[in-house]
């Protein structure tokens, strides 16, 4: 089934939380608790409004504020707290004279990186950015590269747990940069793709 995410119920949207937080599934019953690894990458996608065209001028959107409000109220901050990019895109162009790099590059690029992180993390025990707690994303992250993180704190814009999540982004850009660690440009990067949905 595919369907956009505020489709979904507020109820079960929120059951993603405690998995995007910890990797692992807890089911409780009268008689103890169950533990399950739960280690994924979720891309959840969602129209800025029901009808889909509230773009640009929003001259084509049928919907009302209202009804735009109650579908986007269904992601919740703490959900969204929890998602690593959060991305807005514009409508498809069914024709782009750019060219792209192919889909081999890609891949090769994100080995490197992969193969970068490894190689850093592997004392610790770890084997991926994405896995890096926050202790050591704010002991190994430059200060001079965490001023824009921490000024995003001081002043609201995102959570502790969404500044470390902020970090992690910005040790895999360095990565896909072959740079041995994020630098300000990393870290003002890993920002933008936490807020550039909104």
């Amino acid at each position: 089934m595919v369907a956009e995410a505020p489709e979904f119920s507020a109820r079960v949207l929120q059951t993603l939380r405690q998995p995007l937080e910890s990797g692992e599934v807890v089911l409780h019953r009268a008689h103890g608790a169950v533990r399950y690894p739960a280690r994924f990458q979720l891309v959840l996608a969602a129209n800025p409004c029901p009808c889909g065209r509230f773009h640009g001028s929003g001259a084509g959107c049928t919907c009302t504020p209202l009804e735009r409000r109650r579908y986007l109220s269904r992601l919740s901050g703490p959900l969204l707290d929890r998602v690593d990019l959060q991305i807005g895109v514009l409508p498809v162009r069914l024709r782009s004279d750019e060219p792209g790099e192919s889909t081999a590059e890609v891949a090769q690029r994100v080995r490197r990186a992969r193969s970068r992180a490894a190689a850093r993390l592997a004392d610790s025990g770890l084997s991926v950015n994405a896995e890096a707690p926050g202790r050591w994303l704010r002991h190994h992250t430059p200060r001079s590269a965490c001023r824009p993180v921490w000024s995003a704190l001081d002043r609201g814009l995102v959570s502790a747990r969404g500044a470390d999540r902020a970090l992690r982004v910005a040790w895999t850009l360095a990565d896909l940069d072959d740079q041995d660690s994020p630098d300000v440009a990393h870290v003002e990067q890993a920002l933008l793709l936490r807020r550039s949905a909104s």
